[in-house]
């Protein structure tokens, strides 16, 4: 389908999705973001869902503004997936002791590792300003300084919530390693810092919803959050990175036989801010639950723990700020979750996928989410499927 356009008070509000399908809350969130002054557009995303401080599944572009609550408090979360040379034969009929290897090899939930890891010790990881990386700590907010130690060892861990780690086989029967994870608590805590920051100065009293406060251009908080922001996309990188370079030597020490070799690893933010240019002006482009889909860019958009996964290429839309939905986007709350289904159902809804089935993670069930195949069906004018996806093995937090 293309967008749907609702008035809004500033701008237009496009949408990929029926209007008429989105919870009331997350259509005022919606409107509440379109009155903002510095707002130049607004795209809204088929996975659409109310979120905390902004709407997830939104594209938000302004000018020498940034609203830090629109970005939200997982700085950088995002996906990396690669194809390896292993096909769906390679794989043993007991998939337990693989993902339990994975569980071994990466701390889930609020773990870390006993030690930081050392890239230089990691096939093939690109270990080029690693050292500088690290120095640029010293120069985020003195609020979260003392948690560097914690940050050291949390690099290259899953997280918990809709985190996951997959291996995944392919229409054409290859199998694929896919991930998803952001800047662990270092990038919530300067979230959580900086939206402090913002919700207290002058031009942000007046808004309709104090989660929408924003930094403007040319003042020191924005200078400081926006060097905040950077460093913690760039560690919510390097977390994937390094967390794909432990399980390629898992896959790789589990396989010996096959001499397992890897593509290009694909990699998308979908909880960031990106500087870009459109109808001649230079706009900060916040994604909250959105991937940048530019022509020829490669883009991942997972659905659930039971149904899948997209590869997908964009299609370059300027409608959409050249983005696309970041999942299949929840149709339900946690909390409404926990109450409407059990683990029976769990296991049900999850039959032939390796993964947990217990009530800890009843509210990640595929019931929970929207259809995947219908959402990528909504953006067809924004991205082109690659392969289609199907998890066999699925570590959560």
């Amino acid at each position: 389908m293309s967008y749907v356009e609702v008035p809004g008070a500033q701008v237009p509000i496009r949408m990929w999705t029926d209007p008429a399908t989105v919870e009331d809350v997350a259509m005022q969130q919606l409107r509440n973001v379109a009155t903002l002054p510095w707002i130049k557009g607004l795209a809204v995303m088929p996975d659409v869902h109310y979120g905390k401080g902004a709407t997830v599944g939104s594209v938000i572009a302004m000018r020498g503004a940034v609203c830090p609550a629109a970005v939200g408090v997982d700085i950088g979360c995002g996906m990396s997936a690669v194809k390896t040379s292993l096909t769906a034969n390679d794989l043993p009929g007991d998939l337990s002791r693989l993902r339990s290897k994975i569980e071994q090899a990466i701390p889930v939930g609020r773990g870390m590792h006993d030690d930081p890891v050392d890239p230089g010790r990691l096939h093939g990881f690109p270990t080029a300003g690693w050292e500088d990386f690290w120095a640029r700590f010293d120069g985020v907010a003195d609020a979260v300084k003392f948690r560097r130690e914690r940050a050291v060892k949390q690099m290259g861990t899953l997280g918990s919530g809709n985190h996951f780690h997959e291996i995944c086989i392919d229409e054409d029967q290859s199998v694929w390693i896919m991930l998803h994870s952001g800047s662990r608590n270092i990038g919530k805590e300067l979230a959580d810092h900086h939206m402090g920051v913002a919700q207290k100065l002058p031009q942000n009293q007046g808004l309709v919803d104090r989660d929408l406060a924003v930094f403007i251009a040319d003042t020191p908080q924005m200078a400081a959050y926006r060097n905040d922001l950077f460093w913690a996309q760039e560690y919510a990188k390097h977390n994937r990175e390094i967390m794909m370079a432990l399980t390629q030597d898992v896959v790789r020490r589990e396989f010996k036989k096959a001499r397992v070799t890897f593509g290009e690893v694909i990699s998308c933010h979908h909880n960031y801010v990106a500087e870009e240019r459109y109808d001649g002006m230079d706009l900060l482009v916040t994604r909250k639950g959105a991937i940048r889909a530019g022509g020829g860019e490669y883009g991942i958009i997972p659905g659930s723990m039971g149904t899948g996964s997209y590869i997908v290429r964009g299609l370059g839309n300027p409608a959409s700020f050249n983005s696309a939905s970041h999942g299949a986007g929840r149709k339900m709350s946690r909390n409404a979750a926990k109450k409407r289904f059990t683990t029976r159902d769990l296991a049900e809804q999850t039959r032939g996928v390796e993964c947990r089935k217990d009530s800890g993670v009843i509210d990640e069930i595929p019931g929970a989410y929207k259809p995947i195949e219908k959402v990528i069906e909504q953006q067809r004018d924004l991205v082109e499927v690659v392969a289609h996806l199907k998890q066999v093995v699925c570590v959560k937090g």
